[in-house]
């Protein structure tokens, strides 16, 4: 029977959408490259060029492994694995990851450690929500990744931002995170190798972050993400090389080391000797979250324990040569722009973190107007600071083709050439002509 319209237009409906998800969603690197994005010229034949996000997928010179592509298809064709996988993840692949974990940590971790999820999206997701519980705060770093703050206002957790101190090469500025932190504060987040920032964290520095976390009672979520991605002198240490000071949570995934963020595989992994996540039920809540939640394909678990064995290490030698002559390029490129300061050259993951100075740039009033024109003038998206906690800061992606990183960094110096006020223009000469000497 067809209901009258004007029957339903009268009808005080009861049900409305979630006006936390909008707003959660809006924070979100994706939600501000949206919004950056929208403002392309569609009439510019240029080909776009991609800085904002890491997603060096697309580029010939960083094509994943070949025998990684193989497993993958080896466990297709299997016709093994087109079941449903247990809420943790199939055991062949947890042991894998718990094996090729503990090769860098002095105690050795079981599958038992190892909950696999659907990338490191819900890897983040996993362990802020296994911790939310009323009253409680999270201490996150600034510039960070907006996933963590997005997650904690949809589970109830207030958010307590600590710094990275950008004239001491991003270090976490601890005594903030002490003044920071209650007896309400649950964990603190640290993200190494460095995303937005470029950096990689030395020992002693980890050692001093697992330290004061003891000292306030707290545990460690360390997003590895970018595990292994250091390319200068200082190597990559795992966080869980510390456990046995603070508990650790560690979330890493496929995606960013072999080049597969698609394949939306990632885990967390507990780094605790001594049993605190057993015994304050943080394991039972993540098994719980994991209960309600799907699982990533099973075939591409199948797939983990040849890609992890297989993999040789020229193809990460090669992965970290090409990102270190792209980041050596858009450093040296981004000295040439005086509107911009890089406070340190990138030494890991695909990032740097530029600081804007708008007032020398006509029109310009802060780092989204910057990025929204130059994509509808230049066709180059570049992520703004602003939603990574920094106003007047762009985080620049150098996981590109390095032909067209400099070209797309040249357009960045003809726009701020384009935009630059006229009474700065002869210093700002005077300035390229002495960087150049």
């Amino acid at each position: 029977m067809t209901v009258p319209m004007q029957t339903m237009t009268e009808t005080k409906w009861t049900f409305r959408g979630n006006g936390g998800l909008e707003a959660a969603s809006a924070i979100t690197v994706r939600g501000i490259l949206d919004q950056v994005m929208a403002n392309l010229n569609g009439g510019d034949r240029r080909a776009i060029v991609p800085l904002g996000q890491g997603d060096p997928s697309a580029f010939p010179c960083f094509r994943t492994a070949r025998v990684a592509e193989d497993a993958v298809v080896d466990a297709v064709r299997s016709a093994e694995f087109n079941c449903y996988a247990p809420t943790v993840g199939i055991l062949p692949a947890r042991r894998a990851i718990a094996d090729h974990l503990s090769r860098d940590l002095p105690y050795k971790l079981s599958p038992d450690d190892v909950y696999l999820t659907i990338g490191g999206t819900q890897a983040i997701e996993v362990v802020v929500t296994a911790l939310a519980r009323p009253g409680a705060n999270i201490l996150l770093p600034r510039p960070g990744y907006p996933c963590y703050v997005a997650r904690a206002a949809l589970c109830g957790l207030e958010v307590r931002y600590f710094d990275l101190l950008p004239d001491k090469g991003w270090e976490v500025d601890l005594e903030r995170v002490e003044d920071l932190a209650d007896a309400n504060t649950v964990v603190m987040v640290i993200i190494n190798p460095g995303n937005p920032c470029g950096t990689v964290f030395s020992y002693q520095h980890l050692k001093e972050i697992a330290e004061t976390a003891r000292k306030l009672g707290i545990m460690v979520i360390a997003d590895e993400v970018y595990d292994h991605l250091a390319f200068r002198d200082t190597p990559f240490v795992p966080m869980g090389v510390f456990a046995s000071i603070t508990p650790v949570l560690t979330v890493g995934s496929l995606s960013k080391r072999w080049i597969v963020p698609g394949w939306r595989l990632g885990w967390v992994a507990t780094n605790d000797p001594s049993g605190f996540l057993k015994d304050t039920g943080v394991v039972e809540s993540i098994v719980g979250f994991l209960n309600v939640s799907p699982d990533p394909a099973t075939f591409v678990q199948a797939a983990i324990p040849q890609i992890l064995k297989r993999t040789n290490e020229e193809f990460f030698s090669k992965v970290l040569r090409t990102l270190r002559e792209a980041a050596d390029i858009c450093y040296d490129k981004i000295r040439e722009m005086p509107c911009f300061t890089c406070p340190k050259r990138p030494e890991g993951s695909m990032f740097a973190m530029v600081k804007l100075n708008s007032s020398l740039l006509e029109d310009i009033e802060d780092d989204l107007d910057f990025c929204v024109k130059l994509a509808r003038e230049e066709s180059v998206v570049v992520l703004p600071g602003m939603a990574l906690g920094m106003k007047n800061w762009l985080r620049i992606t150098f996981a590109v083709e390095p032909a067209s990183l400099e070209d797309g960094l040249e357009r960045m110096k003809a726009f701020c050439q384009r935009h630059v006020k006229k009474q700065h223009q002869r210093s700002i000469r005077s300035l390229e002509l002495y960087c150049n000497l």
